[in-house]
């Protein structure tokens, strides 16, 4: 038997050469459908508003630009020392929150910008990555020293705190999620049942206080279960999107040409830019999307199950609970099954300082599978070689 044939058929050739370019590839992607997508829903709200249809395409490129530059610098920066600017990074973000609730652009009611001569940034959106960073070092450090892991800790006060100034701004759905991926982050690290139980009471209860405080929170509840009831009212959104992609059907009406962006449905080019989507490019195209994010979870996952250290694991899967539990919970509001929440689409929805952050998230992120890699050839030099000696072993036995 030709044996160096049989060794080359052992190595599959993979799709992709590692799960770094797979999470890269992914990424630009999503970004290349969101900037299309964010033009086609802007246009005519741009030409109505700034008399130029381009006005929110160039911002987004703009930011595409700033992130282009972060993702490299995250990328090629080494994550451990993340771990040393965590208390600055505390403080840079509490000073921010307090900022915008003292001098922060108002929009619809809403006191959630902080303007830098021609652009704006969320420090909301600061405050999720930033939430997750000390978490992660937190969390890390008790599973390298295998110690137990307690939800009552410094760091998740702080990470409470933080919600609670974005509560305030009032942003409710980017709150729970300042509070909420660090929460889940603690279950993913084994955190104690009982532990879990209790803050899943307590959550409970928070959130019930949390609607009951402000009534068109409560109406957003009542219309969730039947928005048709309400279709004038606090349902329209959730009706208009429905409509649109309902009337998508299997292959869109076509790019450019979905008609709910004319008035319609509002936050066309942010919160609700998926129904858009599915009104132009139909069924098919919404599962190749749902596909891409449910791909980056899964090389998320591959990732953080490499990382050589606590911090790496946890860093990573904080990461895809950012990206990934966003898509899911802007796709499931898009569809009905939550209320609206404001939360937008990684990477399609409009929205300069959410693109900048995920693209420096997957940036660290990839960041994290290249030193999990040469941690493992390190410390392992031969692995490469094993199944292709274990194969010739089995042809010399055969023979």
């Amino acid at each position: 038997m030709n044996i160096t044939g049989r060794e080359q058929s052992v190595q599959k050739k993979k799709f992709w050469m590692n799960d770094m370019e797979a999470v890269l590839v992914i990424m630009v992607l999503l970004i290349i459908i969101g900037t299309i997508n964010v033009f086609s829903a802007s246009f005519i709200t741009a030409e109505m508003n700034f008399n130029n249809p381009y006005f929110f395409l160039v911002r987004h490129l703009i930011s595409i630009v700033v992130g282009a530059v972060v993702f490299l610098c995250a990328a090629k920066f080494d994550y451990h020392k993340l771990r040393v600017f965590v208390p600055f990074l505390m403080v840079f973000t509490i000073g921010a929150l307090i900022l915008v609730l003292m001098a922060g652009t108002s929009v619809n009611g809403a006191k959630r910008w902080i303007g830098i001569g021609f652009m704006q940034f969320q420090p909301s959106e600061i405050a999720k990555l930033v939430s997750i960073i000390m978490t992660a070092s937190f969390l890390g450090s008790k599973i390298d020293n295998h110690k137990a892991i307690p939800l009552l800790n410094r760091t998740f006060i702080i990470a409470v705190l933080m919600a609670t100034a974005v509560e305030l701004e009032p942003d409710m759905g980017t709150g729970l999620l300042v509070a909420g991926i660090p929460l889940l982050m603690h279950f993913i690290a084994g955190m104690k049942i009982k532990w879990i139980a209790y803050t899943v009471l307590a959550a409970a209860v928070l959130f019930g206080i949390l609607v009951t405080l402000q009534s068109y929170r409560l109406d957003r509840i009542k219309s969730w279960y039947d928005p048709w009831s309400q279709a004038q009212g606090f349902g329209y959104q959730t009706v208009q999107s429905l409509s649109a992609i309902g009337s998508g059907g299997v292959f869109g009406m076509g790019l450019g040409r979905g008609v709910s962006k004319y008035s319609y449905l509002p936050e066309a080019h942010t919160d609700f830019a998926f129904a858009v989507f599915s009104q132009e490019n139909g069924l098919f195209a919404v599962l190749f999307v749902f596909g891409l994010y449910v791909a980056l979870a899964a090389y998320c996952g591959k990732i953080a199950r490499r990382a050589g250290e606590g911090f790496g694991k946890m860093l990573a899967c904080g990461i895809m609970l950012l990206i990934v539990g966003q898509a899911a919970v802007n796709l499931y509001m898009v569809i009905g099954i939550l209320p609206v929440v404001g939360v937008p689409l990684p990477f399609i929805s409009y929205g300069g300082t959410s693109l900048i952050l995920n693209m420096a998230s997957i940036g660290v992120l990839i960041n994290i599978g290249r030193y999990a890699n040469a941690e493992t050839k390190r410390r392992r030099p031969d692995e490469q070689n094993i199944v292709i000696k274990t194969e010739r072993r089995n042809l010399y036995r055969l023979k």
